[in-house]
């Protein structure tokens, strides 16, 4: 299994083209190169190239509202895959119970906060768990652009391309009428009817565009209008009004009705946040263009690609027309944050759940990723080698997570650190 290509950077720093796994290796065993960071893989030469010529390379952008993908392309080469999942529900909840703590404190007998209605959001503001999306993106981006000569960033800015699916007599009927559109639409029914049939509930079948209120009664071609049913509840429902057609279920019949009117959540929040990572990722390069997810189907479903983020993010644009996998092992990347700032844990209440105040060790960090060796065998975790991440810090030693397992290391002196917390955790995907 083929895994990602690796970051090079000159003896300066300076970005220099991705090479293959295997070379990395001879760089490394001959001395020429070591390890500067280890997720992503980056090696730095021990000594300067004058003058390198380096190849032109894109950031290729799936922007989704958990996952959101990354490849990183050179001509028609895709070298480097990544998966990235946002925290923004933890961050929604963490701010939820945060309120409501507040609350409680102004009902106690405690010192009196008054409320503040003297906050004005700047324009663009963006909600915390939103923000949050945009910001890790940025991470990312400065990241590649860090270790990689970028000359081009391409972006999935909208999932539909709603003006011409709520409009089909915009001008451009080349682009309505052919294969393209279609993909459009039929991406956006998949999507807010769930992917199964509206009046039976069948999934996994082949399902057929159908039309809420017949053509020949009235109805329009309009994407509200639009559903999604099997071949026999097609048949069946023929040219009937849907009144007609679920006269005897008036609970399914007020579900679909509603179901037509109703946005798409992760769509909305991919919306709320699509202008905001396309402006600042202009900001950091020159060269930023965008696409539509109607585009990006098409191209994976007409190169008979499998269904991924980071596959997804490869087939964005024009340049995710004819495209080689060079990678089949994507980088996954899971968002954890910097713990909380808490002095002391609390209740349900807003009381401290603990006597003391938490210590604070500088020996490890919660986060870090190490490499930890096990002389013997213990109750759930056989003795070996592992790489894991520090769950806990204790005073002389740590807390790690090993096969789903708490492990209690009273030492420092079997651990080795392979990766300094950077407020993410890292993996790579097992069977892809």
């Amino acid at each position: 299994m083929q895994t990602n290509y690796v970051f090079l950077l000159n003896a300066d720093k300076t970005p220099l083209d991705l090479i293959h796994p295997a070379r990395a290796r001879e760089l490394q065993s001959k001395g020429k190169a070591r390890v500067f960071r280890h997720y992503p893989y980056v090696l730095i030469l021990q000594h300067q190239i004058i003058n390198p010529f380096t190849k032109s390379y894109s950031i290729k952008i799936d922007p989704g509202s958990v996952w959101t993908g990354f490849v990183l392309q050179c001509g028609d080469e895709i070298l480097f895959r990544m998966e990235l999942k946002h925290r923004s529900l933890n961050i929604k909840s963490d701010l939820e119970q945060r309120a409501g703590f507040r609350r409680g404190r102004r009902s106690r007998n405690l010192r009196y906060r008054q409320k503040r209605f003297n906050r004005k959001r700047p324009q663009g503001w963006l909600a915390p768990s939103l923000m949050h999306r945009v910001l890790t993106v940025e991470t990312w981006i400065k990241r590649f652009i860090r270790y990689c000569p970028v000359n081009c960033i391409e972006i999935e800015q909208v999932h539909f391309d709603m003006q011409k699916i709520m409009n089909p007599e915009i001008s451009g009927t080349g682009y309505q009428q052919g294969t393209l559109m279609g993909y459009e639409v039929r991406q956006y029914l998949l999507e807010k009817w769930g992917r199964e049939c509206a009046y039976c509930g069948a999934k996994n079948v082949p399902l057929e565009i159908e039309h809420v209120y017949p053509k020949s009664k009235g109805g329009s071609d309009r994407v509200s209008n639009l559903t999604l049913a099997c071949h026999q509840c097609n048949q069946a429902k023929g040219n009937q009004d849907i009144q007609d057609f679920l006269s005897g279920k008036p609970d399914l019949l007020k579900q679909i009705l509603g179901q037509m009117k109703r946005p798409l959540n992760h769509a909305a929040a991919v919306n709320s946040t699509r202008f905001a990572i396309v402006a600042m990722a202009k900001k950091l390069c020159g060269a930023v263009k965008c696409w539509t997810g109607g585009r990006t189907k098409f191209n994976r479903t007409q190169q008979g690609l499998g269904k991924s983020h980071s596959i997804d993010a490869a087939c964005v644009g024009e340049s995710g027309a004819s495209i080689k996998l060079q990678t089949h092992q994507p980088l996954m990347v899971f968002c954890k944050g910097h713990g909380n700032r808490q002095a002391r844990r609390v209740n349900a209440s807003g009381f401290p759940a603990v006597e003391k105040a938490k210590d604070i060790f500088h020996h490890v960090t919660a986060g870090d990723i190490v490499k930890v060796q096990i002389t013997k065998d213990r109750k759930k975790v056989k003795a070996g080698i592992y790489t894991t991440r520090v769950k806990t810090p204790t005073c002389k030693g740590c807390e790690v997570l090993i096969d789903g397992s708490r492990v209690t290391l009273s030492t420092m002196k079997d651990i080795v650190f392979v990766h300094r917390s950077d407020g993410y955790s890292y993996g790579l995907l097992k069977n892809s």
